[in-house]
């Protein structure tokens, strides 16, 4: 086994590893929302571009991202933060209790709104963003409920690590974290010497995160925290060993952007690690997925090298996607291993991957195609089929069916291929641009979670045979009916090969 397989091996290990971690996370809250549309004329009020709103969609911001981040990666998670009594405030709680359960504990402050930040995107550029904020502290009361509820959830000895994700919106003032900083301190599992503190700073004075495990300052904020150039490897490894003299941290992981991060550990020589993205789309949010995959490292067990080995892989991955994305464990893989995003390989998805791409593509304004079947011994007939299917949309996903569901369709005897060397095949193909296997009879379910735009059958079923296509229409999609190839079927074909 070659040193980069077995490098493929120990991250795989490592992510696998995560899905046992728990993580708690304290900090600011925000929802984020986007509107997307077009852009075709200028304003005669004023020099100022028309964006006419086709499509909007809001998701956790902030601390919650970071949550986003911990779930895509399997951790179990705990969120803790604060919202206004307000609509926005309503809207993150419902996010949050889809991504964490009863796990997300969100403390409503009823004379602060919610923090909301709004972008405003064409053509998968930005145009304006807004933000709705107030910054001040926490009333007193909600300040303590805060540090009493992270000290409830940290009393889990099965809670690996915290993060506190401070976005200087009030809910992280210097005395609240001091005080869970040392409640940190004072938990973790038995025989193990407190939880590790994971710090994503905001502001100049770093001495606030005294004690903490790591802090994670990026390139702008290591220079304002310490005054110190960070031009290059040197400056930068310089500036965190200043930093952490001067405000009592243990260990500094720097994010640097195009040039990777760096990372400092006490009597250790700092080690950096290049950039893992090879296109970056929008950088989003990549804070957030950096402190997180660290946080659930160190919670899974791995040490801060291989934990931010992974995280910058990660960052690497989640750049490439437009809007406030997500790292998935195949994500952070596929960044390791250099793979295009659209390899065989890295087409073959299941269900939440496959939304992630899905969003993605609609924010860039793509149509969204589907197609499914058994695919067992692929022939020109199923070749004219996705290549008429790709032809109807800007993205094609298919649905292939699972070995069971093939068994229980065509009998004793089928798949001849088993599901892995089907959809392996399938993601071989220029016209396939995603791969998902289902187990159902029908791919109905995987429809209705995915929505798509068109639906596309071969012209053997009618539009009311086809299973979903009153979905898409509801939806406002279309179903297309591809002509079929005569004198290709994988029966005739088993057939031939009996005879």
């Amino acid at each position: 086994m070659s040193p980069n397989t077995d490098l493929v091996a120990d991250i795989a290990g490592d992510l696998g590893a995560l899905a046992r971690a728990r993580v708690v996370v304290v900090g600011d809250v925000m929802l984020d929302r986007f509107a997307y549309g077009a852009v075709e004329r200028i304003s005669p009020e004023a020099p100022i571009p028309i964006l006419r709103i086709e499509r909007e969609a809001a998701m956790l911001g902030g601390a919650g991202n970071v949550l986003r981040n911990l779930t895509a990666l399997g951790v179990t998670a705990d969120l803790i933060a604060v919202v206004g009594d307000d609509a926005a405030g309503r809207e993150v709680a419902a996010l949050g209790a889809a991504e964490a359960g009863e796990r997300c504990h969100l403390l409503a402050q009823a004379d602060r709104p919610t923090t909301i930040k709004e972008r405003f995107i064409a053509a998968g550029q930005q145009l304006l963003r807004t933000d709705r904020e107030n910054a001040r502290p926490l009333a007193p009361a909600i300040a303590a409920q805060v540090v009493n509820t992270a000290r409830a959830a940290l009393a889990d000895p099965a809670v690996g690590a915290m993060i506190l994700s401070d976005y200087g919106k009030g809910t992280l003032p210097p005395a609240t974290i001091a005080t869970l900083i040392a409640v940190a301190h004072e938990a973790g599992r038995p025989g193990v010497l407190g939880v590790p503190v994971v710090v994503d700073p905001k502001g100049r004075d770093f001495t606030v995160y005294r004690d903490a495990h790591v802090i994670k300052p990026n390139r702008r904020e290591l220079h304002q925290a310490t005054g110190l150039p960070i031009d290059d490897d040197e400056q930068v490894a310089a500036a965190c060993r200043a930093l952490m003299d001067q405000a009592g941290i243990a260990n500094v992981l720097a994010t640097r952007s195009e040039r990777g991060m760096t990372l400092l550990q006490s009597d250790v020589t700092a080690q950096h690690f290049p950039a893992a993205a090879r296109e970056v789309f929008d950088v989003s949010g990549a804070g957030d997925t950096v402190i997180a995959v660290l946080a659930a490292a160190l919670a899974a067990g791995c040490d801060l090298e291989r934990g931010a080995r992974l995280a910058n892989l990660a960052a690497g991955a989640v750049v490439g996607k437009l809007g406030t994305a997500v790292a998935y464990p195949e994500d952070i893989l596929r960044a390791h291993t250099a793979a295009d995003l659209l390899s065989a390989e890295a087409k073959v998805v299941g269900e939440p991957a496959m939304l992630d791409h899905a969003a993605r593509w609609r924010r860039c304004g793509l149509t969204l195609g589907f197609t499914n079947g058994c695919f067992d011994l692929l022939h020109p007939g199923h070749v004219s089929l996705l290549r008429q299917a790709r032809a109807a949309c800007d993205r094609l996903v298919v649905g292939l069916n699972s070995d069971a569901s093939v068994g229980r369709l065509k009998g004793p005897g089928r798949p001849v291929q088993p599901e892995a060397a089907r959809a392996a095949v399938l993601a071989s193909l220029a016209d396939v641009d995603l791969v998902v296997v289902f187990g159902e009879d029908t791919p109905l379910k995987l429809i209705e979670t995915l929505g798509p735009d068109v639906l596309i059958k071969g012209a053997d079923y009618t539009a009311e045979q086809i299973a979903g296509a009153e979905v898409v229409r509801r939806r406002g999609g279309r179903v297309v009916l591809a002509e079929l190839l005569p004198g290709y079927t994988t029966t005739g074909t088993i057939a031939k090969l009996k005879a």
